[in-house]
């Protein structure tokens, strides 16, 4: 009878983190990071908090971080010219 009891409740335990598991993960790190930048520019505290609990601080950080890369890329062939200066210009730093 134990036995029976044990299994069931085995089962259900498992399938509550299945289930915790899904919701925790329904979003991707960088989702996180997007959603968790554009909060940030925003000045959006509710949203920040909800962004950064959709995954781990160090993937936030790794998110965050390959935004901004791509973003200084990106803006850098907009503009004609390279990575390093434009991540300068965006931090307000003088020319190399």
């Amino acid at each position: 009878m134990f036995d029976v009891i044990r299994k069931y409740a085995a089962r259900f335990r498992t399938s509550a983190e299945a289930t915790d598991t899904r919701d925790r993960r329904a979003h991707n790190l960088f989702e996180a990071a997007a959603v968790y930048v554009a909060a940030c520019a925003e000045d959006d505290q509710d949203r920040i908090d909800e962004a950064a609990a959709w995954v781990s601080p160090e993937a936030l950080s790794f998110g965050v971080s390959e935004l901004a890369c791509r973003a200084v890329i990106a803006l850098a062939r907009e503009r004609d010219e390279s990575p390093g200066a434009v991540a300068r210009d965006l931090l307000g730093l003088p020319a190399a």
